[in-house]
């Protein structure tokens, strides 16, 4: 028996562990696959399916497109491993595009790239992996994973500009203990230096910037796509109840929001609040949408409850800044948050992650999603 910890936390050889790759076709889980082959482990990477916008265009920047299945088939044979692809639109239509339209249905603003992780990513795929008997599955997220014994704990990545432990919050421990992310210690200048050096084929490929199902960003077209009855005209009211304006769709509003509410006043008016069973708009000045208190509901905690007694910190979007709060843990996975200065435009729907620094960075404890 080994006694040493291979690069992954376990004590086998790399030539004697299995590993599945999740391979999307971009640079980052290409990367991770050829580190993992050229460290000696017996790789088998694994493509998903999602989505079909029929565009194969290789200047793409949707993640799980035609032309990323092909790039992740072309990786995989450079680097001799194993390629499966799983077709999975079925399952992503109803665990996440489905979901995403009943979200902004309710007036919230929802986040499908963690529905994704959460669902056909690492609930299917973990159940994949396990059944090719892999030891561990790999990915190329951007977040630190630190095992001890059978213990994993998430951490930010050295990247903060590239960290996606946000998205991530509602793991499993079962699922983190079986994860492993080798990117969470590098920058993303490195991750192509590597993929020049193993000479692969998406080393220069530019990130992904849109939602697979969401092309440009218009998320409003894909909401009148599926469900065409969502545009209704409602009332757009002041703080007062008065009514200034008319809107052609809640869907087309978010909290925080400026543009394109059309009304006008002596000073800019913000989406304040979205009542989506009166299927109206409130609007007001900036200086009403910051909030300290936030209601979380369906928690996730990646730790021992114990952990919340010491400074913790939240972020309440995926590219906010970490906020120092105090956590109120209540019965039935839900959570109230005080935070210590007011933050704008929080809007239900999205997630609250939270994060404890320690001596090897800040360790994400798990979160919630926002209900008010």
């Amino acid at each position: 028996m080994n006694n040493d910890l291979n690069s992954i936390g376990l004590n086998k050889k790399p030539s004697d562990t299995t590993v599945v790759v999740a391979m999307s076709g971009g640079v980052d889980s290409s990367t991770v696959a050829g580190i993992m082959k050229k460290e000696g482990y017996k790789v088998i990477g694994i493509t998903l399916k999602l989505y079909d916008d029929g565009k194969n265009v290789a200047s793409s920047k949707q993640c799980c497109s035609g032309q990323d299945i092909m790039d992740a088939k072309r990786v995989a044979d450079k680097l001799g491993i194993e390629h499966k692809i799983l077709y999975y639109q079925n399952k992503f239509k109803k665990g996440v595009i489905d979901n995403f339209i009943d979200s902004y249905l309710k007036g919230e603003t929802p986040i499908p790239c963690v529905q994704c992780n959460q669902t056909v990513k690492f609930k299917d795929l973990f159940e994949v992996s396990k059944e090719l008997k892999a030891d561990a599955m790999i990915t190329g997220h951007y977040v630190k994973s630190i095992t001890s014994g059978d213990e994993t704990c998430m951490y930010r990545a050295i990247d903060e500009n590239r960290d996606q432990s946000y998205f991530l919050f509602n793991t499993s421990k079962d699922q983190l203990n079986y994860l492993r992310f080798p990117l969470g210690g590098m920058l993303k200048d490195e991750t192509r230096e590597i993929a020049k050096q193993l000479e692969l084929n998406v080393a220069d490929k530019p990130d992904s910037q849109d939602i697979c199902f969401v092309p440009n960003g218009d998320y409003a077209s894909v909401i009148q796509k599926f469900r065409p009855e969502s545009y209704k005209k409602g009332n757009i009211k002041d703080l007062d109840g008065k009514v200034i304006g008319v809107h052609d769709g809640i869907i087309n509003f978010t909290i925080g929001q400026r543009k394109g509410i059309k009304v006008s006043d002596k000073i800019p008016l913000y989406v304040i609040k979205i009542n989506s069973d009166l299927n109206e708009i409130i609007v007001g000045p900036k200086d009403k949408l910051g909030k300290k208190i936030i209601s979380l509901d369906n928690l996730n905690l990646l730790v021992d409850k114990s952990e919340f007694d010491e400074k913790i910190f939240v972020k309440v979007r995926s590219t906010g800044k970490l906020l120092e709060a105090k956590i109120e843990l209540k019965d039935k996975d839900k959570a109230e948050v005080k935070l210590k200065i007011s933050e704008d435009g929080i809007s239900p729907g999205q997630a609250c992650v939270f994060y404890k620094k320690d001596k090897l960075g800040y360790k994400v404890l798990g979160g919630g999603w926002i209900k008010n």
